[in-house]
């Protein structure tokens, strides 16, 4: 995308990750479940609708506020002043659209209903009126959606619209296959898919991504699905070793590099400390080749790279505001002049980008822009030339090695309103926490879908039970930490008030709860440590910033010294894993700065698995954990908020319907 390079995403989940689908799905899953804020923020943001960010938190936070659904807020924030004018007008849009499809969506056949959604959201007409060169792909992606209504309904006959819906979000949310509508001329392009889509086919140039040691042969995992061992085949036990899952890894890596006809390129994201390696493979392939290793340094952005990313970009905006000024001429506004005047300049920077492509061999960006400013502003009003001055769009030509996040906040800057007021501010600088900065370095847009937009989210089942869990833990310790029974007896009027039922799912983890208190209780007991604070709070001032948290227990060691403890119930992960983690050095940190205590350990207790990792308080690094947190809180102030997707945090995020960087 950074280099405008054309590309298709190929595979299981390809159809699901298309923008125009994800929009019809969206407005699904909001009308079977108005609760569904992801759902409802992504309907807001897209077409038609295009509400923008800072009125999308206004409505988030009335819903906090009054707890209401997404919807309803919309219909509140129309009865008081907290929109702006535009944005009252699209908040109204939006629930005509609503009330509207709401009235049809018990009534209706699932494949009638799917095709008048697409008429009235206006799927259709958007994409013609954009005339990109997908603009035939989207087209037949949207076609395919009532066809998918049809083939459901011959499986199901009596189906509502609502049970489609929720079949469709299963589908989507599984990634099982179902294939983009199909394209005998396509234009061309980099084609993006998995090694296991790649079988059977060819290609003049393959690049294989990925290939380190963590990840080719990747971890060896025991069979974790629960069935007892007498009802798998033989042959399937007999597999279950390090050996036989690093052949399989060899088999697979073996299909991706034998699509490549011409060139072959094995790569992978090291670190200038060396804790992370090729894969063993690549090491095979190299020596049998006797070829040497290429290291490539991040390579940023040059003058023409620059020019013809920033030239696709601002195309791409053009086109999409195109509409939305269209749409306002026909509308009594005061502001419709001033958003004419925006737009004319816009297209005028990207005839200027367009310019600066064309300029002589040999000239450079500098000496080419003057002349064609003063060009372009011999044939401005005085407001479009005012408008156009104060664009940022020289600047950032002229540096073609920017960083990044300066370039996202200029362009967010001509688009969109300050956010600031929803920040969490404190003095000059953010109130933060651990999760802060762990959900804004995993992705920044998360974060903002989180904490500034603060979009509501129901906890999923394993939240609540995580919840549950750590409730029992600190209700107990604060009760005296009595015997075993008290435990347990937390545990059944915890399950209970926490709305839990008898399911199937829910008992087992039930089981899961009351086996692995036991064992906590077990260990307390054992365990030569004297707990001295449960549940402690800290706040302390790091540069501009406070940090904030609670450390969940404090034991006091036998030799002297104190321990941090941190309670979880996911998956274990290794001292290595956690040598970046942020959270056990802030604790660290903050037991100096805010109680004065130098902590001798830090550890995470998982409970599900009554496994204990530490991490040696020589191994924290008080100055790595300042320079994030002032790295994260610049990120945050500036407002970059660009995502950064990756398998970790996409597979593990609430907001992947409303988010850009999972479509295509």
């Amino acid at each position: 995308e950074e280099r405008a390079l054309p590309f298709r995403l190929s595979g299981s989940a390809a159809y699901f990750q298309r923008a125009e689908v994800r929009d019809v799905l969206a407005w699904l899953r909001l009308l079977a479940d108005p609760t569904d804020s992801g759902a409802v923020v992504r309907a807001l943001s897209r077409p038609p609708i295009e509400l923008r960010s800072v009125d999308v938190a206004r409505l988030t936070q009335l819903a906090r506020r009054r707890k209401l659904d997404m919807p309803s807020a919309v219909a509140a924030g129309l009865e008081g002043p907290q929109l702006s004018p535009e944005g009252r007008e699209r908040a109204q849009a939006f629930l005509r659209l609503y009330r509207s499809a709401s009235n049809a969506f018990e009534d209706r056949r699932p494949d009638a209903f799917v095709m008048r959604l697409i008429e009235r959201i206006g799927l259709r007409r958007q994409q013609v009126f954009t005339a990109r060169a997908e603009t035939a792909e989207r087209l037949r992606n949207i076609a395919k959606l009532p066809e998918l209504a049809t083939a459901y309904m011959r499986r199901e006959p009596a189906a509502t619209p609502r049970e489609f819906t929720r079949y469709l979000a299963a589908v989507a949310e599984s990634g099982l296959r179902e294939e983009e509508a199909p394209d005998p001329a396509a234009d061309p392009a980099v084609r993006v898919l998995t090694m296991h889509a790649a079988k059977g086919l060819e290609f003049d140039h393959v690049f294989v991504l990925g290939v380190s040691a963590g990840r080719m042969p990747g971890p060896w995992r025991k069979r974790a699905d629960g069935v007892p061992d007498v009802l798998v085949p033989e042959a399937v036990r007999s597999g279950e070793d390090r050996k036989t899952h690093e052949d399989e890894m060899r088999r697979l890596l073996h299909v991706a590099m034998t699509r490549a006809r011409t060139s072959l390129v094995l790569s992978f994201a090291g670190r200038g400390d060396g804790t992370i390696r090729p894969s063993p493979f690549v090491e095979e392939a190299r020596a049998a080749l006797e070829a040497d290793e290429e290291v490539m340094e991040e390579e940023l952005f040059g003058p023409a790279e620059a020019l013809h990313a920033t030239f696709q970009a601002l195309r791409d905006e053009l086109l999409a505001d195109v509409a939305r000024v269209g749409k306002g001429l026909g509308e009594l506004r005061l502001d419709t002049d001033l958003d004419v005047t925006h737009a004319v300049a816009r297209y005028l920077e990207l005839v200027k980008v367009a310019a600066l492509l064309e300029r002589p061999a040999g000239q450079s960006v500098a000496e080419a822009l003057a002349p064609v400013n003063a060009r372009l502003a011999a044939s401005l009003s005085p407001l479009q030339r005012e408008v156009l001055q104060t664009s940022e769009l020289d600047e950032l030509l002229l540096d073609a090695e920017r960083h990044d996040r300066a370039r996202a906040a200029a362009r967010a800057a001509r688009t969109e309103p300050s956010l600031i007021a929803f920040l969490p501010r404190r003095g000059l600088g953010l109130a933060l926490s651990a999760s802060d900065i762990e959900t804004y370095r995993s992705c920044p847009l998360r974060y903002k879908f989180a904490r500034v937009l603060r979009v509501p989210q129901e906890p999923t089942l394993n939240q609540r039970f995580g919840i549950l869990v750590h409730q029992v833990l600190e209700r107990y310790h604060q009760a005296g930490s009595g015997p075993l029974d008290d435990m347990l007896e937390l545990l059944e009027g915890g399950w209970r008030q926490h709305g839990f039922s008898y399911s199937e799912e829910e008992l087992q983890l039930r089981t899961k709860a009351g086996t692995a208190l036991r064992r906590y209780h077990q260990r307390i007991v054992e365990d030569p440590v004297q707990p001295v604070w449960f549940e402690r709070a800290f706040a302390f001032s790091m540069g501009p910033h406070t940090l904030r948290g609670r450390v969940d227990r404090v034991d006091r060691l036998p030799g002297g010294g104190h321990e941090l403890i941190d309670y979880k119930t996911g998956r274990p992960r290794s001292a290595a894993a956690l040598r970046e983690d942020v959270q056990l050095s802030l604790y660290a940190v903050a037991a100096r700065e805010a109680w004065g205590l130098d902590a001798s350990e830090q550890s995470y207790l998982y409970v599900l698995d009554d496994e204990k990792v530490r991490v040696p308080s020589d191994e924290i690094d008080a100055a790595w954990i300042a320079g994030t947190v002032e790295e994260v809180g610049a990120g945050i102030l500036a407002q970059d908020f660009e995502p950064t997707p990756s398998h970790a945090a996409c597979s593990m995020c609430d907001f992947r319907i409303a988010c850009p960087a999972s479509e295509l």
